[in-house]
């Protein structure tokens, strides 16, 4: 890892270059990847980046206030965040680039997409909330939200989930509770997983320093620049993956109607570090759609009503096993294997093509 001074802050990086593709790694194509709130490079580095630098030079670097990158006073703002990132990228002779951002990383990749358009090939958002959306009145309530209310309210937590900021809420008061030694109750370990890991009690504690001590948490809560006559803008090929479980599902809805050119993936059963606890689905997402197969798919299914949706595979993995599900018979399993569930989705196919 390597440090940077760029836009006035010390970015820590990390590029990996396969050298054994081809003998051409300089002349690959860049993959920048972009980490949330709470959590450093490691969250993509430890599962996703050794599978994608098989095709591509990846880039990993620490947001500002992040990791080891410098943490200043202020400059927290998502546009200042994507200053700094262009910085880099101009630092380390990256031109355009492809771009997979997770939460807030999704808000500093599409403030540089604003910025500067023609820098991205293609964008991957995995779970990602703007400000826009945050306070749209839509039908569309935060179902498990209503779920997880009893349970933090039983641990005495003094939350709202209605609330638009409450992921970083949560955030903080997990960190805290972590610092002092409080155990986490275990059904919200999945929504605050970077500080559950073995670099938890560090990573609490930095989260902490940032939140108190810099102006970060008024300048990321404020207006993000996200307009979404700015998204509308936005032409290269984007994929938006959300999970089931999480509050940011409700941007996705929203994001339906601005892009009707991108493809959304939901991720069944999963809340809003489902990169972490699902990183199989997500590294076979990407790469089906860098190879073009969701455009290559047709719009909708026959029958189904003309309108954006958010579409899922019928094969899915879930806790080591898989399932598949029809609109027959729902959900179907579990199967040992991928392949297991295949063919028996293929036998209810072919019993059905024969009725």
């Amino acid at each position: 890892m390597t440090v940077a001074r760029v836009n006035g802050v010390a970015i820590n990086h990390l590029v990996l270059d396969d050298e054994g593709v081809g003998g051409v790694a300089d002349r690959r194509e860049t993959l920048v990847m972009v980490h949330g709130l709470a959590t450093n490079l490691a969250f993509w580095y430890l599962q996703h980046a050794p599978a994608f630098s098989r095709q591509f030079r990846v880039v990993l670097y620490d947001l500002r206030g992040h990791g080891r990158s410098e943490m200043p006073a202020s400059g927290y703002r998502p546009a200042t965040l994507a200053q700094d990132l262009a910085a880099l990228l101009d630092h380390l002779g990256v031109g355009r680039c492809h771009m997979l951002a997770h939460s807030f990383g999704g808000v500093v990749a599409m403030n540089l997409a604003a910025q500067q358009p023609d820098r991205v090939q293609s964008l991957v958002l995995c779970d990602t909330h703007i400000a826009a959306v945050r306070h749209v009145e839509t039908p569309q309530e935060w179902a498990y939200g209503r779920e997880m209310q009893p349970i933090l309210d039983r641990h005495g937590l003094e939350l709202d989930t209605r609330d638009p900021y409450f992921g970083y809420r949560l955030l903080t008061r997990v960190a805290r509770m972590t610092t002092e030694g409080f155990s986490v109750p275990a059904e919200l370990r999945e929504l605050v997983s970077p500080l559950m890991g073995r670099q938890g009690q560090r990573t609490a504690a930095q989260w902490l320093q940032l939140m108190q001590t810099t102006t970060a948490e008024a300048e990321m809560m404020g207006d993000d620049g996200l307009a979404l006559e700015t998204l509308r803008r936005f032409g290269f090929p984007i994929l938006a993956m959300y999970g089931d479980h999480s509050q940011a599902r409700l941007t996705g809805a929203e994001l339906l109607d601005v892009w009707p050119h991108a493809e959304f993936r939901r991720v069944r059963d999963a809340g809003h570090f489902f990169p972490v606890s699902r990183p199989d689905e997500v590294i076979s997402g990407c790469r089906r759609f860098w190879r073009g197969e969701f455009s290559a798919q047709p719009a909708q299914r026959a029958g189904e009503p003309s309108r954006r949706h958010f579409r899922s595979d019928r094969i899915f993995e879930e806790q080591g096993s898989w399932f598949f599900t029809s609109r027959e018979l729902g959900r179907v399993g579990p199967f040992a294997t991928a392949d297991a569930a295949r063919d028996s989705l293929d036998r209810f196919m072919a019993t059905r093509l024969v009725a």
